[in-house]
This record gives C-alpha cells, sequence and structure tokens, in this order.
C-alpha cells in the first residue's frame, strides 16, 4: 500500500550504504525476496507488475527493515461504532 517501505543496509567496503524502496503511488506495495544469494526489493502494482527493483547480493547486505505503514481494520475507522445505523423499535 501507498506509503510502505523497506530500508536495505549494505556493506560497501569501509563504511555501509542505506538504500530504500517505497510505494510511491496509492494501489502499489513493496515485496522482498531473497534467491540464489540475491535480495531482491520491487514496488509492484496491484496488478503483479514491477515498477522497480532494487537487487543486492544477500552476504553484503546487513539489515532489511520492512516498515509497512498502520492499516485501520474497518471496525476501527473514525465514526464508525459497530452499531447499526438505524435501530428497529421494539414493539
Amino acid at each position: 500500500m501507498k506509503g510502505d517501505r523497506v530500508e536495505i543496509v549494505v556493506d560497501a567496503g569501509d563504511t555501509t550504504r542505506t538504500y530504500e524502496v517505497v510505494a510511491s503511488r496509492a494501489g502499489r506495495r513493496v515485496e522482498t525476496a531473497v534467491r540464489r544469494g540475491v535480495v531482491e526489493v520491487s514496488e509492484v502494482t496491484r496488478n503483479g507488475s514491477v515498477v522497480r527493483t532494487a537487487r543486492f547480493m544477500a552476504n553484503r547486505v546487513l539489515a532489511l527493515v520492512e516498515q509497512p505503514i498502520p492499516r485501520e481494520d474497518s471496525s476501527e475507522k473514525a465514526g464508525h461504532s459497530g452499531r447499526p445505523l438505524r435501530e428497529d423499535p421494539e414493539t
């Protein structure tokens, strides 16, 4: 979802570098995968097409921090108390 982020901290020899992949538009999400010694972080659209991908050698990655935005549960939305909108009169 828009606002999801993944921070990747990579060993760059004598220093570390931090990279960030962010879901920049509504409906996009960030997915991570580790395959064959490569860490792959991708921004993906709703229909599954990849917008951009960042790839790092797994033995160089020091930290991979996923920071999802907090999701609201449908019953926790503002102004929604969980009661029906109209109460039936008691007969």
